[in-house]
């Protein structure tokens, strides 16, 4: 098994449906444009509310990804 280093990147994902599709919605659009993503932790979680009911669910995720090529 080989050492691998991390990059880590704050993203913030939200949703009008679910805690889970906020997740998702952020993970996909961050593999449009990162590679070797290999984890995800949520470290926020909080809403928005209009006329007394949730109307969006906005998530903040730490990512992490490998870093590519040979380390020294």
């Amino acid at each position: 098994m080989s050492d691998h280093v991390y990059k880590i990147v704050e993203l913030m994902g939200s949703s009008t449906s679910s805690i889970e599709d906020a997740i998702q919605t952020a993970i996909k659009r961050a593999d449009q444009t990162l590679r070797n993503l290999r984890w995800f932790e949520v470290v926020q979680t909080r809403g928005h509310v209009e006329n007394g009911m949730v109307y969006q669910y906005q998530v903040v995720l730490k990512v992490g990804f490998t870093l590519e090529g040979e380390g020294p």
